[in-house]
């Protein structure tokens, strides 16, 4: 062996030393978000600068995944190699001529599973991108399909960092939940040091799954009945074009993420990158808030049981079932009813924030009737409407002294 190749092996040494590298658990929204996309077999594309980490973190889910990783660098192809070059045979006005796809299409096929990890997508100019839809949709490279067994995951960088990049065509960025991949500090550091986060699919629960079902077809059917302006909005903005916006197509995916979000118990960080990803910010908050409201009590139930109220404990929830109370006796102005939503606001004031009750006990008591005794209960919160309303005098003086002083 010469000097020079024992030198070598040496540095091949030190270098698998570097390599050499562990994986622990440890909490992390935006690898949580991505490996829940790809258990529910969504195309996903991850949005980052440049040196961000997002081709390694990909290559370390599948290690973790176990699943042979396949990278194509989408902006150095030809449309052909994802739509497939003609191949003539001996008879093609009797068997056609078929497209023949590229030879790593042709291994995934023959693994039947893998991860195909298509970079530097916003490079790809539209030529490409427009191949590139028959690719993400239906798995389809020519003649070939890929199987079940493959997911795809894409990462572009913005235009605005990207070398002679282009805007994501609509059609090809409504196919993508869309993930904004930012570095985490500490994580860096610490896969720096040799350790880095354990990426794992998501733990479904298998006695959760039609009730995971039945939720997210209820949330999103719910959303889209009462606003149907949401099934289908193309971004007037080029750029936003490039990104999530609701579809008929986006919603399906919201709903598919949706359903495996609840099975697997993820947390509401996690959802809601993922729905915003994937219908885009309002729609997707939209939908966050529209699921918050399913699982409020009905003021009804209230109204006939307030003693066993049970308010839910976060500030917004509970005041919009105060006010859904007060608008029902509203609807139905009753003296019974009028009584009974003043427990409920009492219930509200035993174990939760005042101020929350002032808004819907000052309208309540608008509501009262010439012939209604003022109900005993009327006694314990009329402190807090007291103290509300001294407040807002308060204030307003407050901003009338700050516009005199200008």
């Amino acid at each position: 062996m010469s000097m020079s190749q024992a030198r070598l092996d040496v540095a091949a040494d030190l270098l698998a030393l570097l390599n050499d590298t562990t994986t622990e658990p440890r909490i992390d929204p935006q690898l949580e978000a991505l490996t829940l996309a790809v258990a529910a077999d969504l195309p996903v594309l991850l949005w980052g600068e440049p040196g961000i980490g997002k081709t390694a973190a990909l290559q370390q889910l599948a290690v973790a995944l176990d699943l042979p990783l396949t990278t194509v660098i989408a902006s150095v192809h030809e449309p052909s190699d994802f739509s497939g070059l003609p191949v003539i045979g001996d008879d093609p006005a009797v068997q056609g001529v078929p497209m023949a796809p590229p030879d790593w299409a042709v291994r995934l096929a023959r693994a039947g599973r893998g991860l195909l990890f298509l970079d530097e997508l916003s490079t790809a100019p539209p030529a490409v991108q427009a191949a590139l839809l028959r690719l993400v949709l239906e798995r389809r490279v020519g003649a070939l399909r890929l199987p079940a067994g493959v997911r795809i995951v894409a990462a572009a960088n913005p235009r605005s960092s990207a070398a002679d990049g282009w805007e994501l065509s609509p059609p090809l960025a409504n196919r993508f939940v869309h993930l904004q991949w930012a570095h985490d500090h500490d994580v860096v550091v610490r896969g720096l040091g040799g350790t880095w986060p354990l990426a794992s699919l998501p733990r479904l629960d298998p006695d959760r799954l039609p009730e995971a079902v039945a939720f997210a077809r209820r949330a999103v059917c719910g959303l889209l009945a009462t606003r149907p302006a949401l099934v289908h909005r193309l971004p007037d903005n080029e750029a936003r074009r490039g990104g999530p916006w609701p579809s008929p197509r986006s919603w399906e995916m919201a709903l598919r993420l949706v359903a495996f979000a609840t099975a697997a118990g993820t947390s509401r960080d996690v959802l809601s990158m993922l729905v915003r990803g994937t219908v885009g910010d309002g729609p997707g908050l939209e939908l966050l808030a529209s699921m918050d409201r399913m699982d409020l009590p009905d003021p009804e139930t209230l109204l006939a049981d307030p003693a066993a109220a049970r308010l839910p404990e976060r500030g917004d929830l509970r005041q919009a079932v105060l006010d859904g109370v007060v608008e029902a006796v509203r609807r139905r102005p009753e003296r019974a009813r009028w009584d009974a939503a003043w427990a409920v606001l009492v219930r509200a004031l035993e174990d939760g924030a005042p101020d929350l009750v002032v808004v819907p006990a000052s309208t309540l008591a608008a509501l009262r009737r010439a012939d209604w005794d003022v109900p005993a209960a009327i006694e314990r919160l009329a402190g807090v409407v007291s103290l509300g309303r001294q407040a807002d005098r308060a204030a307003a003086r407050v901003r009338a002294a700050a516009g005199a002083g200008r």
